[in-house]
């Protein structure tokens, strides 16, 4: 009997023969392994021809002696590395343009016809680049500068302006008001008696205490008679 139970805790710790589903799932890994080492090789392949044909293009161009450049149809990131690489390799210059990855493409110029920095900014903008209209421009910001240029000394000549009049306040706002409303304003305003607009002298109190607290108790007593006249005046009047 105890023989019985060692054979069996023996069998229980070997491995159990995988079952179908691991063995399909082996099956499915090995299959998709292949498919994704068919594509590498496919995408290098395709890569390889790519070069191939980038090369004859620009050895095409190289010879073309009345091209001094050449824009290529618009390319992935990955296409436009290779013709960067393949126009470096021939000793050209390359440069990207376009705003999408969808509609980027690039442009080689051959060593003697690179480009300005005013013609890769025109490409940047997306507009065909114009030499004369270029030259119009390069020269309406030379006279610019030239003319300020010129303005500078003459001022440097003069020395600095003398110090203009102090500015008043109705000039600054003279198309608000007009030129005789302040004026007249100034003309007609009056002291508030119950606020006043007195001078800063007349309003230091140079009383005491005690004389401003018997002022006050006599104004008060001075109202209280008056009220009490009044009263009297009108119970007379009304009997």
């Amino acid at each position: 009997m105890a023989e019985l139970d060692l054979l069996g805790s023996i069998l229980s710790s070997m491995e159990r023969p995988p079952a179908a589903a691991d063995g399909e799932a082996r099956r499915r890994a090995r299959e998709q392994a292949a498919r994704v080492k068919k594509l590498q090789e496919q995408e290098k392949r395709q890569k390889v021809e790519f070069r191939k044909r980038m090369e004859q293009e620009v050895s095409q161009f190289i010879q073309a002696s009345g091209e001094p450049r050449r824009r290529f149809q618009p390319m992935n990131k990955i296409e436009r590395s290779i013709l960067h690489d393949v126009a470096e390799v021939a000793g050209l210059t390359s440069f990207s343009f376009g705003d999408d990855e969808d509609s980027r493409y690039v442009m080689v110029f051959k060593k003697e016809f690179a480009p300005s920095d005013e013609e890769l900014e025109a490409y940047r903008r997306g507009e065909e680049w114009d030499p004369a209209r270029a030259g119009q421009r390069r020269r309406l910001r030379e006279l610019a500068a030239q003319q300020e240029e010129e303005e500078e000394e003459e001022q440097l000549q003069r020395g600095p302006a003398p110090p203009g009049p102090p500015t008043d306040y109705k000039d600054k706002y003279r198309h608000l008001i007009g030129s005789d409303a302040a004026k007249a304003a100034a003309r007609t305003m009056e002291a508030n008696k119950a606020y006043g607009c007195v001078p800063v002298a007349n309003k230091r109190d140079t009383r005491s205490i005690e004389e401003a607290m018997n002022e006050i108790r006599a104004k008060k007593r001075l109202r209280q008679a008056e009220d009490e006249g009044g009263a009297g005046g009108a119970g007379g009047a009304s009997a």
